[in-house]
């Protein structure tokens, strides 16, 4: 076969294979293309998931932050409050000072006033005792030497010396309204006897022996003690045992003095 037959017959073969070639290399060309693409998809999706994750945390920081916001604006409302109250407690404080202060200063001038008062109770009732029915003289002694070294302490105040003295006038007034009988001695006809006396409020100052033998009464108008007659001493006796809560009360015939001076 010449050359001119062997290019004639082998031409067509050889356009084929070339445009085979051609196609293959262009369906090589398009597959790395659409693989580029497709990485390229790829790595988008991939940014926006990031991306999403991104703004998904921020959201949630975001809304965190307004949650803390609004508790500190509620902590702080609160104590804003608290400051207004603790204010206006200062103030009234500062009120409260200031008229302490002036009663302070008051004080002074008052104190004056009132220690001469107290000291003149203080004789006053020393006089009314002295002359009293002389019922329970040791208590009522004792009390008064009490409250006049009350009067001289310096430890004590001014308002707890008002109560020990008017505390002792309560008490004296107190035991005229009321009866009591209570144990002691006597002297009778120069020997000291065991005695049981009946007090009724401050009309009578009774007393009667254990034995029931001696019975008298204390007479205001002479200031002295006197025997009583039988005829008083079932009534002193009943009345001791009122006064003790032994017996029920009852009416008695007792030798309080008359205007006139008499018994009944």
């Amino acid at each position: 076969m010449s050359y001119s037959a062997f290019r004639t017959g082998y031409a067509p073969r050889l356009a084929v294979v070339a445009c085979g070639i051609c196609l293959f290399a262009g369906s090589a060309a398009g597959d790395q293309r659409v693989n580029e693409m497709l990485a390229l998809q790829q790595s988008a999706t991939a940014d926006d998931r990031q991306a999403q994750a991104v703004v998904d945390t921020l959201a949630d920081e975001t809304q965190e932050a307004v949650s803390e916001y609004r508790v500190r604006l509620q902590e702080l409302d609160r104590i804003r409050r608290y400051n207004d109250n603790l204010q206006r407690t200062i103030d009234d404080q500062e009120r409260e000072k200031a008229s302490l202060n002036r009663q302070i200063n008051e004080f002074g001038d008052l104190e004056q006033g009132i220690v001469p008062l107290l000291m003149d109770m203080v004789e006053d009732l020393d006089r009314f005792i002295s002359l009293d029915v002389p019922f329970l003289p040791d208590l009522r002694r004792n009390e008064l030497t009490y409250i006049r070294d009350v009067m001289d302490r310096s430890d004590v105040s001014i308002a707890e010396k008002y109560r020990r003295v008017m505390g002792a006038y309560q008490l004296e007034a107190g035991m005229g309204r009321n009866m009591e009988s209570y144990p002691g001695e006597l002297e009778i006809g120069g020997v000291n006897r065991k005695v049981d006396f009946l007090r009724v409020g401050r009309v009578l100052l009774a007393y009667q022996t254990p034995d029931r033998e001696e019975t008298g009464y204390w007479d205001t108008r002479t200031q002295e003690w006197r025997a009583l007659d039988n005829s008083y001493r079932g009534p002193i006796t009943t009345g001791i045992r009122m006064a003790r809560r032994l017996a029920p009360p009852d009416i008695l015939t007792l030798p309080i003095a008359a205007p006139e001076g008499g018994q009944s």
